[in-house]
Formats: C-alpha cells, structure tokens, sequence
C-alpha cells in the first residue's frame, strides 16, 4: 500500500522538504502540504511540479488547534506527519498524531509564545501517551538539532570509548545583500540569539550573558569566523545518551553587522516578546519587526557563500586521547538551483526527509517519544550523503 505524508509547514524549510519528498516520491506516496495560508502551498506545489514533474495536494489548517489537525488527518489518512511549523505548534501537532495515531516528527523543540525559552520538557512528557497510541516521535530531525545529534552517535559508536567534550560549531557565511534580515522565522532567530546563553560542564547549567563567551575558529572551505556561545536545544539530550560527557558547548556565527543591529533593536525594545499599546492597539513589538524584515524563504535566489555546521568532539579511544571533527557544507547557490531555498532551509529540510523516510522504511521504529542520537546513525549518515548533504571527517 503506498504511504501518504502529510507536511505542516509552508515555509522555507516547508518547501525543502517538500521538495525532498516529491524526490523520494516512491518511499512518501502521496503527498500532502498544508499550512494556515493555503497559497504558500499552492506556490510551492506549482513549482515542485514544474521543477520534478510530480504532483503534490495542498490543504489548509490551523496547527494551534488539535481538533482542526484531527480534522485534516481523518481527511487525509497520513502514515507520518511532518512537522516543520513554528514551535509554538509542536504539542498541539503531537497531541493531534495521539489522537489520531499516527507517527510524528520535527525539527524544534516546542518554545511557548510567552517565553522566550525552549526545552525538551513537555514534549519528553507526551513519550507515555505515544507508547499508549502505539506511534512513534522522533523530535528534532533537522540539521542542529539533528544532523549533529546523528554526528555525535556516530562518533561515540565508531571512534570513542568515551567522549569528554563536544564543541557543536554552526558557521553561515552567506551573504543575502540586505542590511539585515534573518535566514530563518525571524521571532525563532531573534529570540535564541538574544536569550541567556547556557552550556554543560561537570553536570551542571552554566550560564552566560548574550554573546559574552566568543572563540574564532577556523571553518573548512569557509576560514576564520567569530563564533558566539549559545544555548541550543540539542545539548538537553546529548547531556543524556553520550557516554562520558563532562563538557558540551554551541557555538554560532555572527557578523558584527549583525550584532550591532541586534543590539540596537533590543535597546529600543523591538526584541520584546510582550504586549505594548500603540495608538490605541495592542502589538507585540516582535511580531512588529517580523513584519518589517525580509521574508527568509525570500533570501534563496540572493544568498551566495557557503554553511560550515560540525561536532568537534574530544575524548578516549584504547586508552588513548582521541579528537574527531565530522562537519558538512553546503552552497548557497547550489541548494537554491536544487529546490528554490538557500542553505540554511535546505540543511534542516534534508534532515527531515531522511528521518521521516527511515520510520516510513521501518529502519528507525519505536513507540514512544525520541532524540535522533537514540537509533543506529549509520543508515542516517548513509542517507545524508545520498541526499544531498556529504560530510566530512578529520580525526587525530
């Protein structure tokens, strides 16, 4: 019987993943893209058919309600969901895949709207009522998280009996031509890189002021780029499923362009997640300046240069001191004559075509809720080569 895959999402990582699935039409069947905004959908259909020749359906849906999602699957009759919708919708996406029973993916933790703060917690508390409904979550299947969670198992499988210390180095150096804008939800961006930063060592949360902890490294067909000290979501669950781990840090790179109007933009008070009156009208001033920057599913045709993304990881090997770097590059320009999206969409959409494709193939299957770094990585790293994201490994 051929699959059906329903994706959430219409955006740019929405359409890379559509885009991937249409080429792996022969594992996802019919597909299916549907979003609160039906003709983003429909763009996107019109273009895959064009660039591929396959056919996708299109449908519309409010992701923040449960019944409404209900709705839609007992319409479609998914065997996965894909869930590349904003974060704020993970849990109501969830809780609608137990309702109906039906597997489950993403590629972000859930992050209230209230709060700037994302973590695995209420999504880790929904594993019982997916063992209950006999379906499978796999949480964060995008590139970080994701690919470097894949990166570290596979690094703690094939070159360590222990790892000490993970460095996760995120670098994109491409260039959009614009002042300013963000490659992605432009309230996701601003809100992780404004936050507290918080890293892991001997056990406990150490945290940080915004972008106060800053190394430059040296990334491979890139070169020397500032890199600032981040909380990420990913080192929640490699604190838990890597042997030995004493310290786990993220880093991230940042123009100081891109600092300077970002702090300018917080000191004015346009980073505030919390309503504000104007002219008589309640606005939050986030969503405001969202409003005002450049679309990121926009920036595809215009960015050029390259992303630099990697697990540097230190460790013991027979007894011996062991480092392994294992990163993976990917072109602007490339990614954008594949499937009309710029790298960094690309990076996180690949990701989740993969994951879904090895639960459709039964390769990584459970029940329950689950970190990527919890199934065998092999077929994972295997896939990433086959699809467009090739990596590379320096060990010493």
């Amino acid at each position: 019987m051929s699959n059906r895959t329903l994706i959430i999402g219409a955006g740019g990582v929405g359409n890379v993943v559509a885009f991937k699935c249409a080429m792996n039409v022969d594992i996802f069947g019919e597909i299916i893209l549907a979003s609160r905004t039906v003709s983003k959908c429909n763009v996107i259909a019109e273009n895959i058919q064009k660039k591929t020749g396959i056919e996708i359906k299109t449908a519309q849906v409010d992701a923040n309600f449960v019944d409404k999602l209900v709705k839609l699957f007992y319409e479609v009759k998914p065997h996965i969901v894909i869930n590349v919708a904003l974060p704020y919708q993970d849990l109501t996406i969830m809780d609608a895949c137990t309702q109906y029973g039906v597997n489950y993916l993403d590629t972000a933790n859930y992050e209230h709207p209230d709060s700037a703060k994302f973590e695995y917690k209420e999504q880790w508390a929904r594993d019982k009522a997916f063992k209950e409904a006999g379906i499978m979550g796999l949480l964060g299947s995008g590139f970080d998280p994701g690919v470097t969670n894949v990166f570290c198992a596979y690094a703690q499988k094939h070159y360590f009996d222990e790892i000490h210390t993970i460095d996760i180095l995120d670098c994109n150096a491409g260039d959009h031509g614009y002042p300013f804008a963000t490659n992605f939800n432009p309230e996701i961006n601003l809100r992780e890189v404004s936050a507290n930063g918080r890293y892991w060592e001997n056990g406990k949360w150490i945290e940080t002021k915004p972008m106060e902890i800053k190394q430059v490294w040296a990334y491979p067909e890139v070169g020397e780029r500032d890199s600032y000290l981040l909380y990420h979501e990913e080192m929640e669950s490699l604190i838990k499923h890597i042997k030995g781990l004493r310290r786990i840090r993220f880093f991230m790179t940042f123009s100081e362009s891109y600092l300077t109007h970002m702090r300018c933009l917080e000191n004015v008070g346009m980073l505030g997640i919390k309503e504000v009156e104007h002219k008589g009208q309640k606005i939050i001033p986030m969503e405001f300046l969202s409003t005002l920057l450049p679309d990121p599913a926009s920036l595809g045709e215009r960015t050029k240069g390259k992303t630099n993304i990697g697990i540097y990881a230190q460790g013991i090997k027979d007894g011996k001191d062991k480092t392994v770097y294992i990163y993976q590059v990917s072109d602007h320009e490339k990614c954008y004559d594949e499937v009309m999206s710029q790298a960094v969409s690309y990076t996180t959409g690949v990701p989740a075509m993969i994951g879904a494709k090895l639960i459709l193939e039964g390769v990584w299957s459970d029940k329950g809720v689950f970190n990527m770094e919890e199934f065998d990585p092999d077929p994972f790293m295997e896939e990433l080569n086959k699809q467009g994201l090739p990596w590379q490994i320096i060990e010493k």
